[in-house]
């Protein structure tokens, strides 16, 4: 009879402690003040790492964004100096067809305005004087008989004898 009264014993032990456990006073866990210092280590670990992040995100936009604005600036320099030119040489109209003599007059006129006012760098970005001739050239409404051989060349060479291989500086 020893085993079984030695099981009833442990289940009489087993069923009394958790009842007089429910009856004593509850104890009171800080664990906002344990809380606290693990947010604070890890607000401290995690600035770092979002610094880091967005820097790494501008400088991966850095150069696409360079590239755009660059095309922008571009864009408005070739319709600038073509607005301009086009306002300059006499028998020019915006939005009318331009017949290849006057095209070319155009374009060299644009060329030049270019080359005396805008920067360097974006004179070089658009492709140097030869490349914003041939943007201006794409730009422009000509006559179906134009073409790169009788109005792009020569527009390019009268900005040579213009002089408008100078380039400003900057």
């Amino acid at each position: 009879m020893r085993p079984l009264a030695l099981s009833l014993a442990l289940l009489a032990w087993f069923v009394a402690v958790p009842a007089a456990a429910a009856e004593t006073a509850a104890v009171a866990l800080p664990w906002g003040d344990a809380l606290l210092p693990v947010l604070q280590g890890l607000a401290s670990a995690a600035v770092p790492f979002a610094a880091a992040a967005v820097t790494a995100l501008v400088a991966r936009l850095a150069g696409p964004l360079r590239l755009f604005v660059t095309a922008t600036l571009v864009e408005r320099l070739v319709r600038n100096v073509t607005d301009f030119a086009l306002n300059a040489v006499a028998g020019a109209v915006k939005g009318r067809t331009l017949t290849i003599p006057l095209g070319s007059a155009v374009i060299a006129r644009a060329v030049q305005r270019a080359a005396d006012q805008a920067p360097g760098w974006l004179l070089r970005q658009a492709g140097g004087i030869e490349g914003l001739a041939e943007k201006v050239f794409r730009s422009l409404p000509l006559e179906e008989a134009a073409t790169v051989g009788n109005t792009l060349r020569p527009a390019v060479e009268a900005g040579r004898r213009l002089g408008a291989t100078r380039r400003p500086a900057g």
